[in-house]
């Protein structure tokens, strides 16, 4: 009896997280199917659909809100919408969660620690107070993290076919993931033409679907909303990047210092990825790599929104999984992974979560990723990540 006990300890330590992980989801799944447009941004999708459907343009140029996203999304969503919101928007959050889930499950594997389910359940337990407002809200940012991961994964493990696939439906997703394009472009060369493939195949889909000249135009309102959104901030935006609490504190950066601090930003992300690419080993340089991208894309993008991290915290979750597999077991370990959790848990206090919401997460998440690339760049230049045993192989 005693035995069993400790066994079936053992198992719930193990799948604890993992567990409530996919519990939480269905619970999401239930919630959003009795209210399918509170709290959702799955209607702006929806609209964008209908007008791709009826021939008309689904982009507010005189407010730029609303639908934001580019023809091929709308050509995306056309199935989910057709089959209305409860089981189109049910459908829609499954298949975000189910990629982003493969793409974590995939990286662990790339890993190979000793125990791939307590590393996977400690990693989405870390990761799900942030994740689940975006899964709530059927962000489009939950299937473009996936995406992106396993674009990551594929790309630097030099296979063509599944790199052109992920970098189509992470650009897709959003056209954000061109940042992640950019730098698979840098450290694999080869892969250029894949990736030149796929942003046609972004701009090609939609003719598939409609006429030319209607398609022709949409691209046009697309432009002149990408123009529009850059040059006059929305009112209705409030970004959520490092620009944030400087304006919460009524000294907001001014556009030419922010945007030097983005451009030196980038270049330092740059160095990085190629640092971690040509000096860690190869197991453990996907993550750290990815990180990094993902770091950037959160806290340096004009345009991220506060459930935007759901990008960043799961490759950090699993980040601090690999300080505690790999020994590291003290202070630092303990402060980044209660941060972490905490960061996603101010929600349950309605006039605190007024207050911080834009402010406080990305502080948090600069305070626990920039060690975590430090403790990459420390650890890992001179050793391999330990292998598994061979009984677990």
């Amino acid at each position: 009896m005693v035995g069993f006990r400790r066994v079936w300890s053992e198992r719930m330590v193990d799948w604890g997280g993992l567990i409530l992980w996919v519990t939480s989801f269905l619970v999401i799944l239930v919630i959003s199917s009795l209210a399918p447009d509170h709290r959702s941004v799955i209607p702006a999708y929806r609209h964008g659909a209908a007008a791709f459907a009826a021939g008309q343009s689904p982009y507010n140029l005189d407010l730029a809100v609303g639908y934001l996203y580019t023809p091929a999304f709308a050509v995306l969503f056309m199935p989910f919408a057709k089959l209305g919101p409860f089981a189109g928007d049910l459908l829609w959050r499954l298949l975000g969660f189910a990629v982003l889930t493969w793409a974590v499950m995939r990286q662990i594997a790339r890993l190979q620690p000793s125990n791939r389910i307590w590393m996977l359940s400690y990693a989405v337990l870390l990761a799900l107070p942030v994740s689940a407002g975006a899964m709530r809200n059927g962000q489009a940012t939950v299937l473009l993290t996936g995406a992106c991961w396993l674009l990551m994964l594929s790309a630097l493990d030099g296979k063509r076919a599944e790199t052109l696939f992920w970098a189509t439906l992470a650009l897709v997703a959003k056209p954000t993931a061109i940042v992640v394009l950019l730098l698979i472009g840098v450290l694999r060369p080869k892969l250029i033409p894949m990736l030149l493939l796929s942003v046609l195949l972004l701009l090609a889909i939609p003719y598939a679907f409609g006429p030319a000249d209607y398609v022709t135009m949409l691209y046009e309102d697309f432009a002149r909303l990408m123009t529009s959104m850059s040059l006059h901030r929305s009112v209705a935006f409030q970004p959520a990047d490092f620009t944030a609490p400087f304006t919460a504190i009524g000294m907001p950066l001014p556009e030419t210092v922010a945007t030097g601090i983005r451009l030196v930003a980038a270049l330092a992300t740059l160095g990085l990825v190629v640092w971690y690419d040509r000096k860690l080993d190869r197991k453990t340089s996907r993550l750290a790599i990815f990180l990094a991208a993902c770091f950037y894309m959160c806290i340096f993008n004009p345009r991220v929104e506060y459930n935007t991290f759901i990008m960043l915290v799961l490759p950090a979750g699993v980040a601090i999984a690999v300080m505690w597999e790999n020994g590291s077991r003290g202070w630092l370990h303990a402060v980044l992974a209660a941060l972490l959790f905490l960061a996603g848990l101010t929600g349950l206090f309605g006039q605190v979560h007024a207050l911080i919401r834009l402010w406080f997460r990305p502080i948090v998440m600069i305070v626990v990723t920039v060690p975590l690339l430090w403790w990459f760049w420390v650890n890992f230049r001179t050793r391999s990540y330990p292998a598994a045993p061979a009984a677990a192989a």
